[in-house]
């Protein structure tokens, strides 16, 4: 067992987890402190230590609006304690390893936190990274920079730091991955087997860090989870990258807020009275996400996705049955009609010849998975590229106990994929936990391999999961009794919603 790692900072003693042949590393600095002059600037190098360095517990979070004190259901899920340390100086990984020593080479996985780029931390319960050690997984989660102190875009910053004028929240992503490059072969991992994944504005992370070519060789293979957030029904949606000269009026709005005119005053400012007016403002302002500066980010990493001009990596991708459904905000069949024929033109019929598209809810008509759709749509565009990969279609759709009957809700899956159930206050049985087990094998068996398929805890072959392609639409269905692989059961609806959503990523 690896206990104490050498890395070119120096050398760090880890901690046993509950399973003592995994050792943790925690809090280990990858970037210097973003702090005074290092706001609002690319990650710069991280110092050395002398002698070794304690890496028992996890670093302070990112600054953000203080978790656990709201009765949403992450609060009661796992934005759980609201004394949890916090701070401007965020820029720390951690490392989950069961190898016996550096020599080995084992697959990595590279987490990515979700959050809508505004909230979330690598140590939130649901993250633990030992499941996936036992299985020979070394695992790397990396915080970043988040909201205004990740985001912020303003003519000051664009005139002084061109090459670096935004997107810090991205760049500190992109250094943990050329961390992991440089240092993972300490812990046992492999530099040359990489992985990255995240789920919701992780899984937008892991698109962004696909669409920046500069990525080349930092990774093999990609998860994207509940990510590809758009509508068959409209143009745009959520993770679309704003334009510099938008986001950059919108700095400049915020620094008329905060009472500061130049970049100077407001590096001078304290990181918790940013942070509170940051979100005073955004109650009536546009939040501050990922800009599209020409530098880190040059396009829609969707749109470029579908055109084959990102990292060619396998991916699998998909999404929890309800999430983010799309529908028609139709309040009659005659007015069903008349959004069908101009959002469809010519295959209006085909769509109104469905019966789905007939299936009212309170608020329109065809519901629709958004994500599935554009998960499907990416998958048939790769396939008809110069560079087809192997990808793999997934759906969650697994009861989920608990007295406020929360459904597949956005992020649930996570307790799954992390093998995690067991920290979780709801009364998951033995069922689920069956499931769990098997979720984390296919996960741990595609970053090991490209290819999740192989074999559960009692030697039995799982469920044969295949790849997305245009002759064979297989998809895993994890449900609540087990996953269920399904191939060529698309029904035209599904199948015309997910034409129409490559046209509008072709289109954008």
């Amino acid at each position: 067992m690896i206990r104490i790692a050498y890395t070119e900072n120096g050398a760090l003693r880890g901690i046993e987890a509950a399973d003592p042949r995994i050792t943790a590393f925690k809090g280990i600095p990858f970037a210097a402190p973003p702090v005074g002059k290092n706001r609002w600037r690319a990650p710069q190098p991280a110092v050395g230590w002398e002698g070794v360095r304690e890496a028992y517990r996890f670093a302070p979070i990112s600054m953000q609006s203080v978790p656990g004190l709201g009765t949403d259901i992450y609060c009661r899920e796992w934005h759980v304690d609201p004394e949890i340390a916090m701070s401007e100086d965020c820029l720390y990984l951690n490392v989950w390893t069961g190898a016996g020593n550096p020599k080995e080479r084992r697959p990595v996985l590279v987490w990515f936190f979700g959050g809508a780029l505004q909230w979330g931390y690598p140590g939130e319960m649901e993250f633990d990274g030992e499941r996936l050690a036992r299985r020979g997984i070394v695992v790397v989660s990396v915080n970043y920079r988040l909201n205004v102190f990740g985001f912020l875009a303003h003519p000051q910053l664009t005139r002084e730091q061109p090459q670096a004028p935004s997107n810090f929240g991205s760049l500190d992503q992109q250094a943990g991955l050329k961390w992991v490059a440089r240092n993972i072969a300490a812990f046992g991992g492999d530099p040359g087997n990489v992985t990255i994944a995240g789920q919701s504005a992780g899984g937008g992370s892991v698109l962004s860090q696909m669409a920046c070519k500069d990525n080349e060789g930092l990774f093999q293979k990609a998860v994207i989870m509940s990510a590809m957030i758009r509508s068959p029904y409209c143009d745009g949606g959520i993770g679309v990258p704003k334009e510099l000269a938008d986001a950059e009026k919108n700095g400049e709005a915020f620094f008329a807020f905060l009472g500061v005119k130049t970049l100077e005053e407001a590096r001078e400012l304290d990181a918790a009275f940013i942070r509170d007016r940051y979100y005073e403002y955004i109650r009536s302002n546009t939040a501050m996400c990922t800009v599209r500066d020409g530098r880190f980010c040059v396009g829609d990493p969707l749109v470029m996705y579908a055109a084959g001009e990102c990292v060619d990596v396998a991916v699998m991708a998909g999404n929890t049955e309800d999430e983010f459904i799309s529908e028609i905000s139709a309040s009659n069949e005659e007015e069903l009609t008349r959004e069908a024929r101009e959002i469809f033109g010519a295959a209006a019929d085909r769509f109104l010849a469905c019966p789905e598209a007939h299936v009212k809810t309170e608020t329109g008509y065809a519901p629709v998975s958004g994500i599935g759709c554009t998960v499907k749509s990416e998958f048939l565009a790769n396939a008809a590229g110069s560079r087809p990969r192997a990808n793999y279609c997934y759906s969650f759709r697994s009861d989920i106990p608990g007295w406020d009957n929360p459904g597949t809700f956005h992020s649930v899956d996570l307790w799954f994929f992390f093998e995690t159930l067991a920290k979780c206050w709801r009364p998951f049985t033995g069922r689920h936990y069956d499931l769990a087990r098997q979720m984390c094998n296919y996960w741990a068996n595609f970053i090991a391999t490209g290819n999740p398929n192989g074999k559960d805890a009692d030697g039995r072959d799982m469920p044969v999961w295949d790849t997305y392609t245009p002759e064979h639409r297989s998809e895993m269905i994890f449900t609540g009794d087990g996953p269920v692989a399904v191939t060529n059961e698309e029904c035209d609806f599904i199948r015309l919603m997910t034409e129409k959503m490559g046209e509008r990523l072709r289109k954008d």
